[in-house]
């Protein structure tokens, strides 16, 4: 069955780059594309109180927008269609699901020290790990293998269960059929919370039970440095990070270990929701009650 990437369009570099990379994706495994454009992503619909008529206007102003967007799809090499919007709002997010079921959202992250609060595709982020979408974002210089060879998954010794969301996701990493290292970090050896590790992994759903999975130890105090490491020695083309819902610190580019390691990354970092074992029984409605990492 076809999968879609739905990402987030633009005419700025990160953008641009998400497209081609997304493109190269679907082409090569047979999906097909959404480029989604929008003005602004928050939490507070700005038309709230001026009422759909200035809504509306701003649309009919974004036809030169839509134009070129179109045209860019048509020079793809996946099948693409064009959604735009004037606000990225939270419960315009599961309509855009319903309607286009991606496997994946797709962002582009912008160049180390140009990062802004302010930025559409930063906001976006943080609206799709709130509501527990999965998310592969692709830094400035990637020069990763289209479709990946090489996955590193970074796992602790915590079991999971896969977001609602990250069903097609985890669907999309199988139809891969790449490499697949799961790799711990930690400040001491830890052969008991590496074998842990992939248990979990194994268990969760995310992988074939009859794949192959390689297990790798990294001894690093700090977690995100030791998963860039990790991720280098291993030639990763895609590293794979667990949102842990009790992880989630607020400030993206900042605090967490997410943040760091997204923001220096060279290979495409794939955002994927989990959780957590006691959230089993009753999935769907942790995942709305939950924010991801």
């Amino acid at each position: 069955m076809a999968f879609s990437l739905l990402v987030l369009a633009g005419f700025y570099p990160p953008e641009q780059r998400a497209v081609r990379y997304a493109d190269e994706l679907a082409s090569a495994l047979g999906g097909r594309l959404v480029l989604l454009h929008a003005h602004r992503a928050s939490l507070f619909d700005p038309y709230v109180f001026a009422g759909d008529t200035w809504r509306q206007q701003e649309l009919a102003q974004d036809a030169d927008t839509a134009a070129l967007l179109r045209q860019l799809a048509g020079q793809l090499q996946a099948p693409a269609t064009v959604e735009l919007v004037t606000d990225l709002l939270p419960d315009l997010l599961p309509a855009l699901a319903q309607r286009y079921a991606p496997a994946l959202f797709v962002l582009g992250l912008p160049a180390a020290g140009q990062l802004s609060s302010g930025q559409v595709s930063i906001a976006a982020l943080e609206l799709l790990r709130a509501a527990h979408f999965p998310v592969l974002l692709v830094p400035e210089h990637t020069a990763a293998a289209v479709p990946p060879q090489r996955v590193l998954i970074a796992a602790d010794r915590d079991p999971f269960a896969l977001a609602p969301h990250s069903q097609p996701a985890a669907d999309l990493l199988r139809q891969l059929g790449s490499e697949q290292t799961v790799v711990h970090v930690s400040p001491v050896e830890d052969d008991a919370g590496c074998a842990c590790a992939l248990r979990a992994v194994q268990h969760s759903g995310l992988v074939d039970a009859g794949h192959y999975q390689d297990l790798r130890g990294c001894l690093h105090p700090d977690p995100a440095s030791g998963l860039l490491a990790a991720a280098t020695e291993a030639e990763a083309d895609w590293l794979v990070l667990l949102a842990r819902s009790r992880s989630y610190l607020g400030e993206l580019f900042h605090r967490s270990v997410t943040a760091a390691v997204a923001s220096r990354s060279t290979s495409p970092v794939l955002l994927l929701p989990v959780i957590e074992p006691a959230a089993t029984t009753e999935p769907a409605a942790a995942a709305q009650a939950t924010l991801s990492e």
